[in-house]
């Protein structure tokens, strides 16, 4: 993905708005002036609002592809793999909190089709690297073969959006590095075989 590193300030000051004042307060307006730039500064690296946020999403999806890539170890046991892709993602998220407020606003998925494209094309990501883990889990016998693959990780991927989505209405005030663990624990003590 190609992003000029003034794009990416522009995405960290929406992200510091977004993270402030949801996602109402994130305008073109109130991100001139957090980067005290003029309005058509603004524009001449983007066209809109929801170009700053797609890019912005896009700009997570590349980055969160590219860390867990590089996370999950090949030589690693299913259940390892589990725990790395969880805590990898829990440590992105707890260093970048504007990314969580981004993924989880209120009405961000109303503001158009194609940040809701965008949004399925993030979960997609992780999907694409928790699957396998899941799958082979099954085929070691390391994870129950009770439910099928598709509905894990339907299951495993809604109880992160949810502890995700916890931390942010809290206003980011308990230790989700603690909580994420947690529940990396309960969900592997519920779906490993026993």
């Amino acid at each position: 993905m190609k992003i000029t590193p003034r794009q990416i300030e522009i995405i960290e000051a929406a992200g510091k708005i977004l993270t402030s004042s949801g996602v109402n307060g994130m305008t073109i307006k109130n991100l001139a002036k957090e980067m005290q730039f003029s309005e058509s500064a603004i524009y001449r690296h983007f066209t809109s609002k929801e170009e700053i946020i797609v890019v912005m999403l896009d700009y997570l999806s590349a980055t969160m592809d590219e860390r867990l890539q590089n996370t999950i170890q090949p030589t690693d046991n299913p259940e390892a793999k589990f725990k790395s892709i969880f805590q990898n993602l829990i440590d992105f998220f707890f260093k970048n909190p504007q990314f969580v407020v981004a993924v989880f606003s209120d009405g961000l998925m109303e503001e158009s089709q194609r940040i809701n494209q965008t949004l399925l094309k993030l979960m997609n990501v992780i999907m694409k690297h928790l699957m396998p883990v899941i799958m082979e889990g099954q085929q070691k016998g390391v994870l129950t073969n009770a439910i099928t693959t598709d509905e894990m990780m339907y299951i495993v991927i809604g109880t992160y959006k949810l502890q995700m989505f916890k931390w942010k209405i809290a206003g980011f005030q308990f230790d989700i590095e603690r909580a994420g663990n947690n529940m990396v624990h309960s969900i592997l003590t519920l779906i490993k075989n026993k």
